[in-house]
C-alpha cells in the first residue's frame, strides 16, 4: 500500500511539472513549442509525458485548469466575499484579464487544439454575474445590464489584450471605460439583448 501511494504521489507530482513547464515554455517560446522541449524542462522523459497527457489538447487544457485553479478560483472567493460587490466584480474581472494577459499562449495551444470549450469559463461567468445582480440590488450598477451582456463583456476585453504588450497593463484603461458605462444612468434606453448562441468559434477568433 505505501508503494503504491508512493507511485501516486510520484505521478502527481510528474503531472504538475509538466504542466508548469507547458505554461512556462510556452510564454517563452509560443504555443507552437515541441512537447519534448516541455519534457525535458520539467525533467522528465517524452515517454512519461505521453503517459499523463496523451496529446496536446489534453496537456494545454490540464495547463489552462492549473492556473485557473491556483489564481482565478482565489480571486473569485475572494471576490464574493467583498462587502462592496461592485469592488468584488471589478477585483474579478482585474483578475480575468491578468490571467489572460500572463497565460495569453496557454489559451492558444487550448484553442487551436480544440480543448478550450466554453465550459471552461462556466465557474467565473456564474460569479460575475452574482456580483453584477449584487451591485445591481445595491443600486451601484445600471439596472437595464442583463446576465447575457457579461461574458460578451469580458471577450471585448479580452479582445484588447492582443492589441498591446501584455506586460504593460493596457487593459487597465479598457476597464475603466466599461466599468463608467455599467455604474452611470444611461441617457436613453439600450436595445433588447439578444440570445447567447453556442458554436464552434471561427479559427480566427482571437481567443
Amino acid at each position: 500500500m505505501d508503494t503504491s501511494r508512493q507511485l501516486r504521489a510520484d505521478a502527481a507530482r510528474n503531472a504538475e511539472r509538466i504542466q508548469r513547464a507547458a505554461r512556462k515554455v510556452w510564454a517563452e517560446q509560443g504555443p507552437d513549442a515541441p512537447l519534448e522541449e516541455i519534457a525535458r524542462r520539467a525533467g522528465v522523459g517524452i515517454s512519461t509525458l505521453y503517459r499523463r497527457f496523451p496529446d496536446k489538447g489534453v496537456l494545454a487544457r490540464a495547463a489552462l485548469e492549473q492556473c485557473l485553479a491556483e489564481d482565478l478560483s482565489p480571486a473569485q472567493e475572494r471576490a464574493l466575499a467583498n462587502p462592496d460587490p461592485l469592488l468584488g466584480f471589478t477585483m474579478l474581472i482585474e483578475a480575468a484579464l491578468a490571467l489572460v494577459a500572463r497565460e495569453h499562449n496557454t489559451l492558444t495551444a487550448a484553442r487551436m487544439s480544440g480543448s478550450l470549450t466554453a465550459d471552461v469559463a462556466a465557474e467565473f461567468n456564474e460569479g460575475l454575474a452574482v456580483l453584477a445582480q449584487r451591485s445591481q440590488r445595491s443600486g451601484l450598477m445600471r439596472a437595464d445590464l442583463a446576465p447575457e451582456d457579461l461574458p460578451r463583456f469580458v471577450v471585448m476585453l479580452f479582445s484588447i489584450l492582443w492589441t498591446m504588450d501584455a506586460k504593460t497593463n493596457g487593459w487597465r484603461r479598457y476597464l475603466a471605460f466599461l466599468l463608467d458605462a455599467l455604474t452611470l444612468d444611461a441617457a436613453n434606453p439600450l436595445p433588447p439583448v439578444a440570445a447567447l448562441l453556442t458554436r464552434p468559434r471561427p479559427e480566427n477568433f482571437p481567443i
